[in-house]
């Protein structure tokens, strides 16, 4: 099939469409002109001999142009199929001229646009799932009160106030994210004390951390610069993150150190870990291991990729690796900004 569309396309070694252009027109002169040569010299009359150096210098531009077309009327197709929500079409892109750069950029938008289909349904899948267990449950106790079946009290209020929560708390991370890719979050740099930061998220999390104990480990006099309620969003997250998946009774470290130009923070856990095939999706939109999904344990998966939006705004890295001999362990490095 390859073969067939490269011999169709008899120019396509060509680097210039003004060459290609030039060569159409050579060729349908040299055409026209042997064959009217060729024509009275056999004795042709030279009216039908004229006709015939016609019909040749026509079908050389037919066979010459062809391949030059062909992209452009591949991407028309292509586009049609876009329009109906087809984004898998692509074009043969083995020209080396204007056009066929031109078909290669509308491969590399039509993978885009794919993709980003794919995470648009992928999205309101998970929203919808997300979305639908605190409903559900609000709506059961309802149903219950409504019926008589239960009684309006401590307990049944206190699990309706949860399910309110977690509805709340996705709506407001959703509106987060939705922020960072429209550019509307502004970070406001200024200096702060690392220590100070990370014990002001400590604090935080501690009452919910399970058991689960909480060491910091931060340089004397350590400083930085960046958006303090934002990097103090970015460790919030990464803690909620360890304890939830750390044992009763385990451990979660937090190590910040000095860098040339910033410093760095690392959080690691006593958890089960994340398998290394997919320790690269942990910042993914609503990823969870499934271990964890299963058990109908963890938050809706969007923590880890507000933090990450939060780092890059800020110009640094983050990343994820195994911890050994088990859990996880997310590092995240600052380079110090104007404040």
């Amino acid at each position: 099939m390859a073969g067939a569309r490269l011999g169709s396309r008899p120019l396509d070694w060509v680097r210039s469409i003004k060459v290609k252009l030039g060569l159409v027109v050579v060729g349908a002169v040299a055409a026209t002109v042997g064959a009217i040569f060729l024509s009275l010299s056999l004795g042709v009359h030279a009216r039908w001999a004229f006709l015939g150096g016609l019909v040749v210098s026509l079908v050389v531009i037919q066979l010459l142009a062809h391949g030059m077309v062909m992209p452009l009327r591949e991407m028309v197709a292509a586009t049609k199929a876009m329009a109906d929500g087809d984004y898998s079409e692509r074009v043969t892109a083995t020209a080396q001229d204007e056009v066929g750069s031109l078909a290669r950029s509308f491969n590399t938008m039509a993978a885009k646009l794919e993709q980003v289909e794919c995470q648009r349904r992928e999205l309101i899948a998970n929203v919808s799932h997300e979305l639908r267990t605190p409903i559900s449950a609000l709506r059961a106790r309802l149903e219950n009160l409504a019926d008589g079946v239960e009684l309006l009290n401590e307990d049944v209020v206190g699990a309706m106030l949860k399910a309110t929560e977690r509805l709340s708390k996705l709506v407001d991370q959703l509106l987060e994210l939705s922020q960072f890719e429209s550019g509307a979050i502004v970070i406001d740099r200024q200096e702060f004390k690392v220590r100070e930061l990370v014990e002001d998220a400590v604090a935080e999390v501690s009452p919910v951390s399970n058991q689960v104990r909480i060491v910091t480990e931060v340089a004397d006099g350590l400083a930085g610069t960046g958006d303090p309620e934002r990097i103090h969003e970015v460790l919030t997250n990464l803690l909620a993150n360890a304890v939830r998946h750390s044992p009763a009774g385990g451990q979660v470290s937090v190590r910040a150190s000095p860098m040339p130009d910033g410093f760095r923070v690392e959080v690691s856990d006593e958890g089960a870990g994340v398998p290394p095939a997919e320790i690269g999706r942990i910042f993914d939109r609503f990823y969870r291991v499934d271990a964890a999904r299963g058990s109908g344990a963890g938050g809706a998966g969007l923590g880890l990729a507000i933090a990450q939006s939060i780092v890059e705004l800020h110009g640094g890295s983050i990343w994820a690796a195994p911890e050994s001999p088990a859990g996880c362990r997310v590092v995240f490095e600052l380079p110090d900004g104007p404040t």
